[in-house]
């Protein structure tokens, strides 16, 4: 059988086998080429602990153990050494080099130059030794009659890397070495950085409050040979640590526990200032079970395992929430192909069977995680089911329209969270991070300030730790993100992220002087019409940035119509957005960041016309939901209700959005449940809709009710446009009223300091007609008009309702 001992950071993986004869073979597997190599033979069964080839393919490094304690003794073999680590040659296959023949375990590793480099005539070697030390051997090569050859033989450079080591990790990626050694009284994590110039120099310092007292040296990732576990000493660290692609630096550890149903460990995110230690109660505490957790890195979580157990999803960017923490038992939290081994992550995403010596690739299932999704019901497990889909899974269409239509089926019976919100929040933070380093820290990830939920059967407690020390200048890549994230503990980070806590207030503000402004723009508001006309210009370019909408389906019936309130509110998150980001990236330019946020806005108006799409496939509706001849059924009704709840989340609507909703809601909605939401604000009267209303529905006395409390609570401007659609009595009879009280209004502010009083719908004595048109012409002759265009509402208009309402009343025919 294939045995895995160890993988090059090129990805290559280096395996030994036992042939017929019981020789031990060494060859690698070459993942680009997909092709396996032959590259050297022992004729012997040996116990090869730790392997590795330069990345020319010249020289094998290999470590192996030659006899054990009982076979030594058995053949009297006291002066043979127990280990042996030879440095071969092997292209061709030539000289052999002892390196070391010691009685302590050795394992070997070679330096990787960068992938942009050509061939190199000299490889750099690193020997971990358990006699809690590192070194390192530069090794000169020449080529030879065609043989490449190690020059001076005699004699290897080497370099002393750490000293009085009690754990070490290599990163074989990233070409970095962390370690653990005793300083005084504190337990301190260094790393070592190797560089493509042969230097290399320690870069990083954290103090870690880790109890190492009587530990023996554990070596992570240098090598995966079978004796290792083998010969596990008890006595060992488990720790493990983890880097991610956005500047994240996590320790995970787990101490031995003295409790036979719990289990403890300890994550220190060092690029956020503090760790977390979790105590889980163990459902089942079999014998058999392993008790040791294994640490896996999937970039954008580390995730603690114990098979048999649970699975513990931790976001490495967000961990201040727990309810992004997502805690998996029974099968939810089983790893296929391994239920129940011995597990360790050498690289990210990557998982080694200890046991068999097989490497796995490992990712989080989106389809499990909307499984999970579906038949959780608690909100916890929720909300983090739902960002982790988003962020691993990547925001696909599918993804995206099952996530939907579950948010669709499940919006009452989240009660700590809004799933629309969060939905939305969520899909844009992962569209948009990509696009520039840093927006991760500035952008809302989600509407959530704190959460107080637990999970069940397991205790968290959070220190605050000291902020790791970097030794680097002009640093690039992950040491200059990870540079960023110290930087934004230290001076800033509860008020990084933009919240729109204020943008309600705002736009209420900015509502009201907009509807002034409508009417009477005097010169002192010539600085707030400025501003007004720049947030209306905002909203102009979002609305150029939308994606082009399916008209021919139309689905759903959306109008492109303008909506002045949506557009501030647009406008207004715009100007709000880039005063932040401004704010806080000042090394960017004006016209990136513009596009950055024109970016942001449209994007949240597409997820929304996204959303009012597939609900429409959902429930299979139609165009045909602006007929008000017929009442909506229930499919209509839940639609109502999710848009009743997406517009109450002061996030800017794609134009139609509250046409299309208060269509619905007259086709679903008793009239005084209509009113209510009206006169709420849950519905907004739009031109589209009242016209459509008052055009097709016909004058019975359910119709006239309707169309009049309509007709009542238009807005002004908005009434002048459509007032003189209905041709009805009542609605003349309401003009010609307002009419009279806007003239008389208008004349009492001139002459009167207050109010004219209204006059009674229905007078006590008969009506001086004459007197009172004489009245309104003097009015009008002033130039007291209440408007300047009332098309045919005038003083004719007044004197012909006044007789046609009187003759009404005294049950006589008008002609």
């Amino acid at each position: 059988a294939l045995y895995v001992v160890n993988v090059e950071r090129n990805g290559n993986i280096i395996y030994t086998w036992k042939g017929s004869q019981r020789n031990t073979y060494i060859g690698l597997y070459d993942r680009q080429t997909k092709q396996n190599e032959h590259l050297y033979m022992f004729e012997r069964d040996l116990h090869i602990i730790s392997c590795s080839v330069n990345s020319e393919r010249t020289l094998l490094a290999v470590s192996f153990r030659q006899y054990t304690e009982e076979e030594r003794v058995s053949r009297l073999l006291q002066s043979v050494s127990k280990y042996l680590t030879l440095l071969i040659e092997i292209h061709p296959i030539n000289n052999v080099r002892v390196l070391k023949a010691v009685d302590s375990c050795v394992r070997v590793q070679f330096l990787y130059p960068d992938e942009d480099r050509g061939t190199s005539t000299e490889s750099r070697l690193l020997l971990a030794s358990e006699d809690k030390y590192i070194e390192q051997f530069n090794i000169h090569v020449v080529e030879e009659d065609h043989k490449v050859v190690i020059r001076n033989s005699g004699q290897l450079a080497r370099a002393r890397v750490a000293d009085d080591l009690i754990w070490a990790q290599w990163d074989m990626v990233e070409q970095r070495l962390f370690y653990i050694a005793p300083k005084e009284s504190r337990n301190t994590l260094k790393c070592v950085q190797f560089y493509p110039d042969e230097n290399f120099n320690s870069i990083l310092e954290s103090h870690l409050d880790i109890s190492v007292h009587d530990m023996e040296l554990k070596l992570v990732n240098f090598g995966y040979g079978y004796c290792q576990d083998q010969e596990v000493v008890p006595k060992s660290l488990n720790l493990q640590v983890f880097t991610s692609n956005a500047g994240g630096l996590c320790v995970c550890c787990s101490p031995v526990s003295d409790t036979p149903d719990e289990i403890t460990y300890s994550i220190y995110f060092l690029h956020k200032g503090y760790n977390k230690t979790f105590t889980v109660s163990l459902e089942r505490a079999e014998t058999h079970q392993l008790k040791e957790v294994a640490f896996l890195n999937l970039d954008y979580y580390v995730a603690a395992y114990l098979p048999g157990q649970f699975l513990h999803l931790l976001n490495i960017q967000h961990p201040d929430l727990l309810c992004y923490s997502l805690f998996l038992t029974g099968e939810d939290a089983r790893i296929d192909l391994l239920p129940n081994c011995s597990i360790q992550s050498p690289l990210v995403s990557t998982v080694l069977d200890r046991g068999a010596g097989s490497l796995y690739a490992v990712s989080i299932s989106s389809g499990a995680l909307l499984r999970f999704l579906r038949s959780s019901r608690r909100d916890s497990e929720r909300l983090a089911a739902l960002h982790c889909a988003l962020l691993c899974a990547g925001s696909t269409a599918d993804l995206e329209r099952q996530i939907i239509w579950w948010i669709s089926e499940n919006l009452s019976t989240c009660h700590s969270f809004d799933p629309i919100q969060e939905f939305i929040i969520a899909s844009l933070y992962c569209r948009m991070c990509p696009e520039m380093c840093n927006l991760d820290k500035l952008l809302p990830y989600t509407s959530l300030l704190d959460w107080t939920g637990v999970i069940p059967g397991v205790t968290c407690t959070t220190d605050i730790i000291s902020l790791p020390i970097l030794e680097v200048q002009n640093s690039k890549g992950f040491w200059d993100k990870l540079n960023l994230n110290l930087e934004s503990v230290k001076y800033a980070e509860p008020h990084l992220h933009y919240h729109n806590n204020v943008l309600r207030r705002e736009w209420l503000n900015l509502s009201e002087e907009v509807n002034f402004c409508l009417f009477t723009i005097q010169k002192e508001e010539r600085r707030t019409t400025a501003y007004l006309r720049n947030i209306f210009e905002n909203a102009k370019k979002v609305l150029s940035h939308l994606d082009a909408w399916d008209c021919e389906e139309r689905l759903p019936p959306l109008f492109q119509e303008e909506d002045s309130q949506q557009q501030l509110l647009m406008g207004l998150m715009v100007a709000q957005l880039k005063d932040h980001l401004m704010r806080h990236l000042q090394y960017v330019g004006k016209k990136k960041i513009d596009q950055i946020v024109l970016d942001y806005v449209a994007n949240l108006l597409n997820l929304i016309h996204r959303m009012l799409k597939e609900v429409w496939k959902r429930y299979q509706l139609h165009a045909c939901i602006f007929c008000f001849d017929q009442r909506g059924g229930a499919a209509e009704v839940a639609v109502f209700h999710i848009m009743s709840a997406a517009n109450g989340l002061c996030l800017p609507l794609p134009p139609g959005f509250h046409t299309l909703h208060l269509g619905l809601g007259v086709r679903c909605l008793p009239l005084h449940t209509l009113l209510h939401y009206i006169d709420n604000g849950v519905l907004q009267l739009t031109e589209t809709c009242v016209r459509k209303l008052l055009e097709d529905l016909d004058n019975t006395e359910k119709n006239e009710r309707l169309k009049l409390s309509i007709i009542t609570r238009l807005p002004e401007a908005l009434g002048q446009k459509v007032h003189q659609l209905w041709n009805h009595p009542i609605n003349a009879n309401f003009l010609a009223r307002k009419y009279v009280k806007l003239l008389l209004e208008k004349l009492g502010k001139r002459q009167h300091p207050g109010p004219v009083p209204e006059r009674p719908s229905v007078p006590v004595e008969f009506l001086p007609l004459n007197y009172l048109t004489n009245t309104l012409a003097e009015i009008e002759n002033q130039g007291l008009q209440p408007c300047e265009k009332q098309d045919r509402v005038n003083l004719r208009f007044v004197e012909e309702t006044a007789l046609r309402h009187t003759v009404m009343l005294l049950g006589l025919k008008y002609s």
